[in-house]
């Protein structure tokens, strides 16, 4: 039978050490070849377009997230779980919590592989949804003492602020500026939607790490090439979608692209994280694919008891 799964179940039932662990075994998985994660695809239909990542668990389950572009006030992702052995429809959910907590989740994954092991203070740039989850899932791999947040709305970054300390237990302060915000922190997080540089490499205190969630591309970035000059670390979940993004992504192009690892790589110890306390960290988020349905059968399996 198909379970119909929505936000507020997904809200329930997957906690931040829940899907970090979920995102941690799936980026392994997909670095050793069981999961099979191809680079988006898309659509155009005039207006916008439908975009499609799948992914194959092998021997287990195949399935999709479908979005769109087309901007619409109750647009909705669906993702879609499949038996990988009776090709069944397995779940459906519809929403945007899971894929949300998805993206976090993979960054909880980076701040956990790259950040320095004492890092306790962060600030975030941006208050929106995808900065939620981002704070949200390191605080599941972080002792966090300290979240320092700045955006553009003051109200937005005052009510980012409060919802830190209620939700997540963790003090908080909203700032006025980008640099107060990222001033002497363990793990800063970029989540805007802005196409030029919100901060620059200058503002980060030696030993930082970076998660970059927001644009990362050549003439749309939320950063400049002078993070990427300064870091020593360059890591994402994907490259091949690194390489398949266009414009193209800043850190798959020369002359960072032979210094990008693959997260999955540094998970296994086959390349390594960072080798000392002062170097600067980066990790350019891409989401790979198939973790939303990596993800969605880690709920159906927590749910199977009540369903």
């Amino acid at each position: 039978m198909t379970v119909l799964i929505s936000d507020r179940e997904v809200a329930a039932a997957l906690d931040a050490a829940t899907c970090v662990d979920a995102m941690r075994q799936a980026v392994l998985a997909a670095y050793d070849g069981r999961l099979v994660a191809p680079p988006r695809a898309a659509a155009t239909l005039g207006g916008g377009r439908m975009v499609l990542t799948a992914g194959h668990l092998v021997g287990q389950w195949y399935g999709y997230r479908a979005y769109d572009t087309f901007g619409h006030p109750e647009t909705e992702q669906v993702v879609v779980l499949h038996d990988g052995r009776t090709g069944a429809v397995r779940a459906v959910a519809v929403g945007e919590e899971l894929g949300s907590r998805r993206t976090g989740a993979l960054g909880g994954v980076a701040v956990d592989a790259l950040a320095r092991p004492d890092a306790t203070t962060l600030g975030v740039i941006g208050s929106g949804g995808q900065a939620w989850t981002q704070v949200w899932a390191a605080a599941a791999v972080r002792p966090l003492s300290e979240v320092t947040v700045h955006s553009r709305s003051t109200a937005r970054r005052e009510a980012f602020a409060a919802r830190v300390r209620a939700e997540l237990g963790v003090p908080a302060r909203a700032v006025d500026s980008v640099r107060a915000a990222v001033r002497d922190r363990d793990v800063v997080v970029l989540a805007t939607t802005s196409p030029t540089p919100v901060l620059t490499a200058a503002d980060l205190s030696p030993g930082t790490h970076v998660n970059a969630v927001g644009f990362k591309q050549r003439d749309r970035s939320e950063f400049g090439t002078d993070l990427l000059d300064t870091a020593a670390v360059l890591a994402t979940d994907s490259v091949a979608q690194a390489i398949a993004y266009d414009p193209p992504m800043l850190a798959a192009q020369p002359p960072y692209a032979s210094r990008l690892r693959d997260l999955g790589a540094v998970l296994a110890g086959a390349a390594p994280a960072r080798t000392g306390a002062d170097q600067i960290s980066v990790f350019c988020s891409v989401g790979l694919a198939g973790t939303e349905v990596f993800l969605l059968d880690r709920l159906v399996r927590i749910l199977a008891p009540a369903v």
